[in-house]
């Protein structure tokens, strides 16, 4: 049986993907921060699959954290299939570059960046004994080309410099059957996080060129098709979810 590790996987998008794997049958791995009342909320929504879940606190911006999950995951599973990060730290207010704290600066480029140096190395010893793994990272639209990102520059740099790591592990990987590949989520509201693509149908919303609000079930299916067995060919790429929206120039 394959396992799944997804990172903030107890709420919003992260919640959504750890589902998708729990209903094709995985095991699975999820990290919450500090809300335990999430974990026990999931432990009765979840109830049908108790014993293929666990649970683990970890601060994606601590490297001992990091490794602690993945270690709990090789203890608990003996393997590791699917590494999803969706956790990472984000600044909402919207202010300059010349206004960041140092530690706001650290927190983003930690959390957003280096977290993933230390899930690799992590994770990727595991999936190199077992010739197989997928690895999903989580950026923002349009940063594959290193976009200015006005208000938002911590942020966008640590996702920027994503992009690169997670291309040159993809290709450093390879030969071990090992995927790496980022989805890029549009708008996707507090309402829908947690939504179905069902829920979304019925709705108008003249901001989306496609029509309808983007749903956490949207960025959760282009993970589980990433994260495919036969989705071997696709590695290194950058896939946005994001239903037309300019992200970036929305509020200019």
């Amino acid at each position: 049986m394959r396992h799944a590790l997804i990172t903030a996987g107890t709420k919003g998008l992260g919640k959504m993907a750890a589902e998708q794997f729990l209903k094709k049958g995985y095991t699975v791995t999820v990290s919450y921060f500090k809300d335990i009342q999430a974990v026990e909320n999931l432990k009765t929504e979840w109830a049908a699959y108790i014993d293929c879940i666990q649970f683990v606190q970890a601060d994606v911006t601590k490297a001992q954290d990091l490794k602690n999950m993945v270690s709990a995951v090789k203890e608990r599973f003996g393997r590791l299939d699917i590494l999803v990060n969706n956790a990472g730290p984000y600044v909402f207010e919207r202010k300059k570059l010349m206004d960041y704290s140092t530690e706001e600066w650290h927190d983003m480029i930690n959390g957003n960046l280096t977290a993933m140096f230390y899930l690799f190395q992590a994770a990727i010893p595991i999936m190199r004994d077992q010739q197989y793994g997928r690895i999903v990272t989580y950026g923002f639209q349009g940063a594959e080309d290193a976009p200015a990102w006005i208000y938002r520059s911590a942020y966008g740099a640590a996702k920027s410099g994503l992009v690169s790591l997670t291309k040159t592990v993809s290709i450093e990987e390879a030969e071990h059957g090992i995927t790496v590949n980022m989805v890029c989520p549009g708008v996707v509201t507090s309402d829908y996080k947690e939504a179905f693509i069902e829920d979304a149908q019925t709705v108008i919303d003249k901001k989306t060129p496609v029509g309808r609000p983007a749903t956490g079930e949207d960025i959760a299916r282009a993970i589980a098709f990433l994260c495919e067995e036969n989705s071997d060919m696709i590695t290194g790429s950058v896939l946005e979810i994001t239903g037309g929206v300019d992200v970036l120039h929305k509020r200019r």
